[in-house]
C-alpha cells in the first residue's frame, strides 16, 4: 500500500515537472503560476507545494531536468561519432531540428535568462554545461584532437547555445552551412582548414 502511494507521488511529481517545463516554454519563466502548473498537471494547487518548496524550486527542477537530459543525449550521441570533424557535421545536423522557437529552444532561452537572477539556477546550469564540456573534451582527446581540448569543448558548447539562439532570430539560418569554421577548430591534424604547411 505504501509502495502504491509512493508510486502515485512520483507520478504526480513527474506530471508537475512536465507541466512546468511546458509552461515555461509557452508563457515564459515569469508567466508561470502555481495555479497554471496545477491545472496543467490535473491536480489541486496545494499539491504543487506538497512536492516543491516553492514555485521557483519547481521551475528550476523542471528546467534543469530537461536541459540535463538534452545535453546528455547530445553529448552521448556525439561520443558515438568516429572523429571530431564528422562529429561537428552530425552536431549541426542535430541542431537543425531546433528552430529557436520550438518548445525546447524556448525553455533553454528562458532558463538562461532566469539564471541571470537566480543563483541556484545559475549554479545548476553551470554544472550541467561543465559536465558537457568535460565529456566533449574527453571525446576530442580520445579522437586525437591535438589542441587544447578543454578550450575547444568550451567554444563548441558555446557555439551550440549561440546557434540555437540565432535560429530563433533567423529561422532561415542553415546550420550545416556553418560547418567549415567548426570543423577547422576540431581538426585532429593540428592544422587549420585552408592553412599551408
Amino acid at each position: 500500500m505504501a509502495e502504491a502511494s509512493a508510486d502515485r507521488g512520483r507520478t504526480t511529481r513527474q506530471r508537475l515537472l512536465g507541466a512546468a517545463a511546458a509552461l515555461i516554454a509557452e508563457v515564459g519563466w515569469g508567466g508561470v503560476s502555481t495555479r497554471m502548473v496545477a491545472e496543467r498537471a490535473g491536480v489541486a494547487p496545494g499539491v504543487v507545494h506538497y512536492h516543491f518548496a516553492s514555485l521557483p524550486d519547481l521551475l528550476i527542477t523542471a528546467s534543469t531536468g530537461v536541459a540535463r537530459a538534452m545535453l546528455e543525449e547530445l553529448t552521448g550521441r556525439l561520443a558515438e561519432q568516429p572523429d571530431p570533424e564528422t562529429g561537428v557535421e552530425w552536431l549541426l545536423g542535430e541542431l537543425s531540428r531546433y528552430t529557436g522557437t520550438d518548445p525546447a529552444s524556448l525553455l533553454i532561452v528562458e532558463m538562461y535568462l532566469a539564471a541571470a537572477r537566480l543563483p541556484e539556477l545559475r549554479d545548476l546550469l553551470h554544472e550541467i554545461v561543465a559536465d558537457s564540456r568535460t565529456q566533449i573534451a574527453s571525446w576530442l582527446r580520445d579522437r586525437g584532437h591535438a589542441g587544447d581540448t578543454e578550450a575547444t569543448a568550451a567554444v563548441l558548447v558555446a557555439a551550440v547555445d549561440g546557434l540555437v539562439l540565432h535560429r530563433g532570430l533567423d529561422p532561415g539560418l542553415d546550420l550545416t552551412a556553418l560547418a567549415g569554421p567548426l570543423r577547422a577548430m576540431v581538426r585532429t591534424d593540428g592544422h587549420e582548414e585552408g592553412s599551408e604547411t
